[in-house]
């Protein structure tokens, strides 16, 4: 019986992997860079990622494309998240994977006591680049639904995710996050949040970041603990860390089911986003 459930488990695998393998091939990827003129030109990359038949029906007036918008981590690259990408694309989204850091930028600091440890400008200049990358898309794929945006993102990228959620609750379908540290997750149950937690002795999430329990089956929030390294959960992690984040991953996509939002007194209290930097000149 054991070996037969090796077998099974074997096989889905397998599946899983040629899925999202021959899916590759059919998933186009593009790289485009806008300036922002409200920030001093300030330049934002995206990766784009499409599967290219749902491309084509978009363009035809056929279907609107789901979005998901991709928020790398402190020192990987925008394109350094193919691996996630892919499984949007796969499933007929357009995935935009936005750089948030410039060589000019200053560098990320923390600063104990401070509120998210100093790490608020980060957020606010990635919820700029977000805000100001969308409107860009809609230019570029005008037949996508970018009031109902699908956020993920990973450590500080993560972060910027649920702080971008926080603020703009009405604009959110789902949200992913892979081992964000920072900012807490929000419970009133207005939308489904995955979470990917390592088990990374140099990364400690912050106390408050993930409710108890009971009040996780409630909001549907569901958090999912890994043996993997913090650094791990990128292009640069093995694959078997890789495909199994695809494969949950996958799952949580499918399920399209209402959340019934849980009542709530008062609101979950928010910040304004206040004025965003535009870069720091790096000193040669």
């Amino acid at each position: 019986m054991k070996r037969g459930i090796t077998v099974l488990v074997s096989l889905s695998a397998l599946v899983t992997v040629a899925y999202f393998t021959v899916s590759k091939w059919a998933i186009r990827h593009e790289t485009l860079t806008f300036n922002d003129p409200a920030r001093d030109n300030r330049s934002v990359a995206v990766d784009v990622a499409v599967r290219r038949d749902k491309e084509m029906q978009a363009n035809a007036g056929m279907i609107t494309l789901p979005v998901a918008i991709l928020n790398h981590g402190n020192t990987v690259k925008f394109s350094g998240y193919s691996f996630l990408a892919n499984v949007f694309a796969a499933r007929g989204y357009l995935a935009v994977s936005i750089q948030h850091d410039l060589p000019t930028d200053a560098p990320m600091v923390t600063k104990v006591g401070e509120l998210y440890v100093g790490r608020l400008p980060q957020y606010q200049r990635g919820i700029a680049n977000i805000r100001f990358a969308v409107e860009e898309m809609k230019k570029v794929q005008p037949n996508a639904d970018y009031d109902h945006l699908t956020i993920v993102g990973h450590s500080n990228g993560g972060d910027i995710s649920v702080y971008f959620a926080r603020m703009y609750p009405d604009q959110i379908k789902k949200v992913v996050t892979l081992d964000n540290l920072r900012v807490p997750f929000m419970t009133d149950g207005r939308f489904k949040i995955l979470s990917f937690r390592s088990k990374d002795p140099r990364f400690k999430t912050d106390p408050g970041v993930i409710p108890p329990e009971q009040v996780r089956e409630k909001s549907g929030i569901t958090v999912v603990q890994t043996d993997y390294q913090h650094t791990d959960m990128s292009d640069r992690g093995p694959d078997d860390v890789k495909s199994t984040i695809q494969g949950m991953l996958d799952k949580f996509l499918e399920d399209d089911s209402p959340l019934k939002p849980v009542e709530t007194k008062t609101p979950p209290a928010m910040t304004e986003p206040g004025p965003v930097a535009l870069y720091a000149p790096v000193k040669n």
